[in-house]
């Protein structure tokens, strides 16, 4: 059975199916009978999708856009199946991940090396290509209606550089993708929220996510919908949490030392020891072996993501003469 929460202002989140309950949403956005779809989960998404509509009486034929916040798999790797289902709807996404769509090798090729093919395979199924014809470049401050609602693009670049988030002008509120972190709700305290960023590979950079940040708190959101997973308020506390744990985690990968797999560990261990203060600070409600378990994976990401920012600082630097 597909899990549909109920949000203000026409907003759903959907259980997207993608590895455990509660890790990846998609959003459904109603208004006067027709749909917009943020993010799309993988292929396995999509029959959860389509039930979804059902349930709330959306006909595959008024779904009028599918929007990517960003072309990472766990949010568009069922965007070319659902759009084969979608007949009338157009696919958003950043100007960057337009040529990924339809051509989505490439993408697939990046996804696989940093799971494994085989690994890869079994999370995403084979991708879809779009048709050229039916996407919208995401340039930003692109401004599109459905019905009464306005949405407006916004290029947050930090967790990848093909990243956008999309405000609602109706909701007040935006859909981050993973530029405003990511929030567990394994974690949650008697309703109080946490987040957390994410530095994964290939394309993190702290300064530009400071910069995402900060753009998105000027609009001054009622509430922020996270794909990783579901909304959330108390804006301005969560966005001073990710900007304080942002430089706490590039302070980490900065004091590394050693190479390659040493690194990684010395990362990886800093990153634990910043989950073990946050978990002291914040009162979470799991001990710190479930804690860590929890999010064994996205540490390990992160550390990978942190390490090749390192190196791409080092290409930068200036070469002495």
């Amino acid at each position: 059975m597909n899990e549909l929460i109920s949000y203000p202002d026409g907003i759903r989140a959907l259980e997207s199916g993608y590895g455990r309950p509660q890790l990846a949403a998609i959003h459904i956005v109603v208004d006067e009978g027709r749909a917009a779809i943020v993010d799309t989960g993988s292929n396995d998404s999509v029959p959860r999708v389509l039930s979804a509509l059902a349930m709330l009486g959306i006909e595959p034929g008024n779904v009028e856009w599918v929007m990517l916040t960003h072309i990472h798999l766990d949010h568009a790797g069922g965007a070319g199946s659902l759009m084969c289902a979608l007949p009338k709807a157009r696919l958003l996404v950043h100007p960057r991940g337009l040529r990924h769509m339809i051509d989505p090798s490439k993408l697939w090729e990046g996804t696989a090396a940093v799971y494994g093919a085989e690994r890869a395979y079994q999370l995403y199924g084979r991708l879809v290509p779009v048709p050229p014809e039916r996407i919208v470049p995401a340039t930003d401050g692109l401004e599109l209606r459905m019905g009464k609602r306005l949405f407006r693009v916004f290029d947050t670049p930090g967790h990848a550089r093909h990243h956008i988030c999309i405000w609602d002008d109706s909701a007040h509120a935006f859909f981050t993708g993973d530029t405003f972190g990511l929030s567990y709700r394994e974690l949650d305290v008697d309703g109080r929220v946490f987040v957390l960023p994410t530095t994964t590979p290939t394309q993190f950079d702290p300064e530009a996510m400071h910069e995402s940040i900060d753009r998105m708190l000027s609009m001054q959101p009622q509430a922020m919908y996270l794909t990783h997973y579901g909304r959330v308020t108390d804006v301005p506390r969560l966005g001073a949490d990710l900007h304080r744990l942002i430089d706490a985690m590039v302070a980490v990968a900065r004091a590394a030392r050693g190479d390659e797999v040493a690194r990684h560990v010395e990362i990886l261990a800093g990153l634990e020891q910043v989950i073990r203060e946050e978990a002291g600070r914040q009162g979470w409600a799991l001990d710190e072996e479930q804690t860590l378990e929890l999010l064994r994976m996205d540490l390990e990401l992160n550390a990978q993501g942190l390490g090749i920012w390192l190196d791409s600082q080092r290409v930068a630097e200036p070469q002495p003469a």
